[in-house]
């Protein structure tokens, strides 16, 4: 299957909300800022873009209550990766047949604790696992996570997670003799800007259930995991060119009423959440090192331990914004500002800066409302977790 010349996503630097946050406040710095009406935006419209899914949102990416309980009145399901994050979601009213424990690595104990309060729904992807499901949580839904390769993701979930083909083959037999609803799941990886993916997992898919229905397994429920995006540096393709390649890749795979699906689900995160935020950071050095002339380095108060875990191998490019932008720039290392050395956040990306910035101007990472908060350490170096203000 061909994706024509995907159309890249627009991106919009913050709205007009968190860009009058931003003018009038003297929060100190660093800081998220996150738009509620943003987020409220992307669901609709990744669910006009895949209409035949249904929403989990990704708790993992940003937890917080006033994101849950707009997503929560919006129709939104969710997907877990935790007790804790079960009892977030039932704190806000969530149904538990409304909650997807889609981690695959759980204690056995979490496992019961999550069937004691309703949650039906779980992910598996070894026999191991399977067994500890099947022991604590009997009768439940099982998606068998199959292991996807990530090629085209900018933030790859491959290795740790997923199982061959013929071990969901015969995980699904598992399921079905042991009277589960089951069927499959799949994550492409975070920030898959490779639109073909689908197309050819969803056919790897199809072929599992085939051979697992010839042997008697059941399967009627497709997970089709996340990998929308946000908008950093490199382009992504707009929301609709992910609908119509995912939507494409159904017809051809499980056609409407001749695929044996009762149930269809994604798993969005980072594109719900990322562009409603802009974390705010203060420099506080700039600094020309003999030991490497050819560039200033720019320390901000935000690294690696306060929230941006995700430029490890400088794989997720965040967009930066000083107000010195439209000057001179110059090549520039980013880092953070604690005592470890691996607190650099760019080296090799070819990050130009303004020339002008100096000690105390505020850098703004625009879309950083995935990944950042829930990352962010419990206070090395005595430097406190990141903070968060909701708005709209």
């Amino acid at each position: 299957m061909t994706i024509a010349h995907p159309s890249p996503a627009a991106r919009p630097d913050a709205s007009s909300a968190i860009e009058a946050f931003l003018a009038t406040t003297d929060a100190p710095t660093p800081f998220l800022v996150l738009d509620l009406n943003v987020v409220a935006e992307r669901f609709a419209a990744l669910r006009l873009a895949v209409p035949r899914a249904q929403v989990f949102y990704a708790v993992k990416a940003n937890p917080a209550r006033p994101i849950l309980e707009r997503l929560h009145r919006l129709g939104s399901s969710f997907d877990v990766a935790s007790p804790a994050e079960i009892d977030d979601c039932l704190a806000v009213g969530v149904p538990p047949e409304r909650i997807s424990y889609g981690h695959t690595i759980k204690k056995r104990r979490d496992v019961a604790y999550a069937a004691s309060v309703g949650v039906t729904r779980f992910a598996v992807d070894c026999p191991e696992e399977f067994d500890k499901v099947a022991d604590a949580a009997p009768g439940a839904a099982v998606s068998v996570r199959l292991f996807h390769e990530c090629g085209g993701a900018d933030w790859p979930l491959s290795r740790k997670f997923g199982c061959s083909t013929a071990e969901a083959e015969q995980l699904l037999v598992s399921c079905t003799e042991e009277g589960m609803t089951c069927g499959v799941s799949f994550h492409v990886g975070s920030q898959q800007r490779d639109l073909a993916t689908w197309h050819e997992t969803l056919g790897v898919v199809a072929d599992v259930f085939r051979r697992a229905r010839d042997r008697g397994a059941r399967p009627t429920l497709l997970n089709l995991g996340g990998g929308f995006p946000g908008s950093y540096r490199d382009d992504a393709p707009a929301i609709a060119d992910y609908g119509r390649a995912i939507n494409a890749a159904l017809a051809a795979w499980f056609p409407p009423g001749d695929s044996g699906l009762d149930e269809l689900m994604v798993e969005p995160g980072r594109y719900l959440v990322a562009d409603a935020g802009v974390l705010r950071s203060e420099v506080v050095l700039v600094s020309h090192r003999s030991v490497d002339e050819m560039a200033r380095w720019v320390y901000l108060d935000v690294g690696k331990f306060h929230g941006l875990a995700e430029t490890m191998d400088e794989a997720i490019r965040y967009r930066l914004r000083t107000a010195h932008d439209g000057g001179p720039t110059g090549r520039a290392v980013v880092a953070g500002p604690t005592c470890d050395s691996v607190d650099v956040l760019y080296e090799k990306s070819g990050y130009e800066l303004p020339l002008a910035l100096d000690e105390g101007d505020m850098v703004d990472i625009l879309s950083a409302g995935a990944y950042t908060t829930t990352y962010s350490s419990v206070g090395f170096n005595g430097f406190r977790p990141l903070a968060e203000h909701i708005i709209g």
